[in-house]
């Protein structure tokens, strides 16, 4: 049996530009977290001539090659693997659809557990860059590679995405008191919306491809907002990197119709209200989570508790993609 595990993320600063269609042009930054929330692939052999592959729903199929599920019958064929005679199967402690990059997480953790299936070593870069390019450039998903390697790597990252494809990665220079002040004071909460990131971003990607000057000035300045980020946090300034959440999610919405709406925005207010100092939406936009940074945590809570909404407490995840049994 081989258990892998993925985590899941939260973007920091600078999330949107590490789309092709405007790092390919130029050049994109961001800061990732990972938290200790995950989906798993479990694979084993069946003992049977078929594969059988479980998540949603159940595939038996007598090759990889014949399978719906385009990511799983895409990583075997980037690995060179037919499946014949494995089961698989996925989970996750947060459904897809809610802003904290799990496709990206599925990729990576599902890539782990073939490469181990395998005997073979993969590097975090490596695992990341074939996760890209599975959903990419073989699905041509209209979509970032943040989720992808912050799943590999871990931790509280700095991205850089650079014109010819390539991606620099190094830990966000933290003290031990910002990072745990920082650990203790994020909330997440549900807003009770799923969506697609792709639907989401392919507006984005479409403006951006056919340099539609308000995105690409939108997209200049969240990356700007990124570098201003990182220098907030390494510095310890955790009220300036507040606003700049604030400024980050009042400028994110201008880039599409579909990136919030009156009841996400009603909760936002009564978040800032209520002992809230910055927040934003997490993920392409359109649903998901909402995260907050609050010192009174306990009137924040109450007040989204009293208005419906879920809270999912978190801490940082420091350990990637890995194998959790082989």
């Amino acid at each position: 049996m081989i258990i892998a595990r993925s985590p899941l993320r939260v973007t920091l600063g600078g999330g949107g530009t590490d789309l092709p269609s405007y790092y390919e042009k130029f050049g994109g930054f961001l800061i990732a977290a990972a938290i200790d929330r995950y989906v798993y692939i479990t694979l084993h052999e069946n003992f049977r001539p078929d594969l059988i592959v479980k998540y949603s729903r159940l595939e038996r199929v007598s090759e990889a090659g014949e399978l719906e599920h385009p990511i799983i019958r895409e990583a075997f064929a980037l690995l060179g693997m037919d499946g014949r005679g494995l089961e698989l199967a996925s989970m996750a402690d947060i459904p897809a659809g809610t802003g904290l990059g799990s496709s990206g997480s599925f990729t990576t953790a599902l890539l782990k557990a073939l490469h181990t299936h395998k005997n073979s070593l993969v590097h975090p870069a490596e695992l990341a860059a074939q996760a890209c390019e599975i959903e990419l450039v073989r699905l041509k998903e209209p979509i970032g590679k943040q989720d992808q390697y912050i799943a590999a790597y871990g931790g509280i990252t700095c991205f850089k995405f650079l014109e010819n494809g390539e991606v620099e990665a190094w830990p966000l220079k933290l003290s031990r008191e910002t990072r745990d002040n920082l650990e203790d004071n994020l909330l997440l909460f549900f807003t009770g919306y799923s969506r697609s990131a792709s639907a989401i971003l392919k507006e984005q990607d479409q403006k951006s491809k056919q340099d539609d000057q308000a995105m690409i000035e939108n997209l200049h300045f969240t990356k700007e907002l990124g570098l201003q980020s990182q220098r907030a946090l390494e510095n310890g300034d955790l009220h300036e990197f507040t606003r700049l959440m604030d400024v980050h999610w009042q400028r994110k919405k201008q880039r599409s119709g579909g990136m919030s709406n009156p009841k996400i925005n009603e909760w936002y207010d009564l978040a800032m209200a209520s002992g809230a100092l910055g927040g934003k939406l997490i993920g392409a936009g359109g649903g998901g989570f909402l995260m907050f940074y609050a010192e009174d945590k306990a009137k924040l809570r109450h007040a989204l508790r009293q208005a419906g909404l879920k809270e999912v407490r978190f801490r940082f995840d420091f350990e990637g993609t890995k194998l959790v049994i082989s």
